[in-house]
């Protein structure tokens, strides 16, 4: 079903996630840094930084590197100042592209952008353009072999999930943004560890892609979602998990 959520299940399975441990601490840094800015340093109060901490938890991060940036979003410890920006554009093959970042010099980075869709066959677009074939949902993906369908299914809609997707390898489950955690911490109350589980861009319908369309998209997202000022790439392709296997 969601391209989106098969790569990331397969980044996961080839344990891209511990390669690019640097640049995964990077990001939820930056992350809890504005999540603290934005909304005070107590997650009890700041539902968003109750999540990327999480997030850090999930990854091994250190507490004290925890601790330090959310000081930085307070203003207790001095700290670089990143706005956030969401681009929009479009891949290969009409994909809908949403690409959210936390940048300090907003000039460099979208002409960065700009040059990386532009070498992959893509293009920026203005803004709106394609935002509306996205709806923001919780995403939590489960790997089949770790759990028995019936019971998740009939867990996490207890605990308020809209759906249960099959993807492949994986079971997607989406939530509402409101239910996101309760629904995270059923799963984990089975004794299972999602593959991912994230507050997500999903796209309303998919842009099927094979060939050197797929190939071309990849290297693209790829490309896009190793910039370092990149926080999450949200893409509406679907390219069966074979395929990305053979060409990953």
């Amino acid at each position: 079903m969601s391209g989106h959520s098969k790569w990331h299940t397969i980044k996961h399975k080839k344990g891209a996630a511990d390669a690019k441990r640097g640049k995964v601490f990077t990001r939820i840094i930056k992350e809890l840094t504005v999540a603290a800015r934005n909304g005070g340093g107590d997650q009890a109060t700041n539902p968003r930084l109750r999540t990327i901490i999480a997030e850090a938890k999930a990854n091994n991060m250190p507490r004290e590197n925890i601790e330090r940036a959310i000081r930085r979003g307070t203003g207790e410890e001095p700290g670089v100042s990143y706005e956030e920006i969401t681009y929009e554009g479009y891949g290969p093959g009409g994909v809908a592209l949403m690409i959210e970042v936390l940048t300090d010099n907003k000039n460099r980075t979208v002409g960065e952008i700009r040059h990386m869709l532009g070498k992959h066959n893509g293009n920026l677009a203005a803004e709106n353009s394609v935002a509306w074939m996205f709806s923001r949902k919780g995403q939590i993906l489960v790997e089949k072999e770790k759990v028995d369908e019936e019971k998740l299914l009939n867990t996490v809609l207890e605990a308020g999930a809209d759906d249960m997707n099959d993807d492949d390898s994986a079971w997607e489950i989406v939530t509402s943004p409101d239910s996101f955690e309760g629904v995270r911490d059923a799963v984990k109350a089975l004794g299972v560890e999602p593959a991912s589980a994230e507050v997500a861009m999903i796209p309303q319908n998919y842009v099927k892609l094979t060939g050197n369309e797929a190939k071309q998209m990849l290297k693209l997202y790829e490309a896009v979602d190793d910039h370092d000022d990149v926080q999450h790439v949200w893409a509406n392709f679907d390219i069966e998990e074979k395929e990305i296997e053979a060409l990953a």
